[in-house]
C-alpha cells in the first residue's frame, strides 16, 4: 500500500474512533506533504510527491518534535513535550524501523564498497547511495561524520 493510502486509512480511522492526537497529527503530516507539493510545482504543472518523499517530510517531522520535546521538558512545561511525544509515536507508525547503530555501521561499510569509494571526494555518492536505500530508516545528520570518518 501507498504512503498515501495508509495515511488516509488511518485518518478515516481515526475520525472513527474519535482519537483526536492521531487526528490532528495526521492532518499535520497531510499538509506537510501538500505543502512540499505546493513548493514544488512548476509552471502550474500539478506535482504528487513519491513515498520517499513523504518518509524524508514524516522524518523531518520527528527530528522536529523531539528538538520541541526536549526544550519544553528543560522549560518545565511537562505537558507540551508529552504532546510532542505523543505525535512522534504517531508519525513513527508510518517509517519504517530505525535501524541500530551497528547495523548502520554495516551499511556504511557496503556502500563504500560497492561504490569503491576512497576519499573524502567520495563521500556524496556514498550518502546518495545510503539515501536510496535507507531512507527513514537511519538520521543522516549523524551518519555523514561516520561516512566522513571512514573516507578521511
Amino acid at each position: 500500500m501507498q504512503m498515501r493510502e495508509r495515511i488516509g486509512t488511518a485518518l478515516k480511522e481515526a475520525m472513527k474512533s474519535k482519537d483526536q492526537t492521531r487526528l490532528s497529527t495526521l492532518r499535520l503530516i497531510n499538509a506537510a506533504i501538500k505543502d512540499r507539493e505546493i513548493a514544488l510545482r512548476t509552471a502550474g504543472e500539478a506535482v504528487e510527491i513519491g513515498d520517499g518523499e513523504i518518509l524524508a517530510i514524516m522524518g523531518k517531522m520527528v527530528k522536529q518534535r523531539q528538538e520541541s520535546a526536549r526544550a519544553y521538558e528543560e522549560g518545565g512545561r511537562l505537558e507540551l513535550a508529552e504532546k510532542e511525544l505523543a505525535e512522534i509515536g504517531v508519525i513513527e507508525d508510518f517509517l519504517p524501523r530505525q535501524l541500530s547503530p551497528e547495523e548502520v555501521t554495516e551499511a556504511i561499510g557496503k556502500a563504500i564498497a560497492k561504490l569503491g569509494a576512497s576519499s573524502i571526494r567520495d563521500m556524496g555518492r556514498v550518502m546518495g547511495e545510503l539515501k536510496a536505500k535507507y531512507t527513514g530508516q537511519m538520521d543522516f545528520g549523524a551518519v555523514g561524520p561516520m561516512v566522513k570518518d571512514r573516507l578521511g
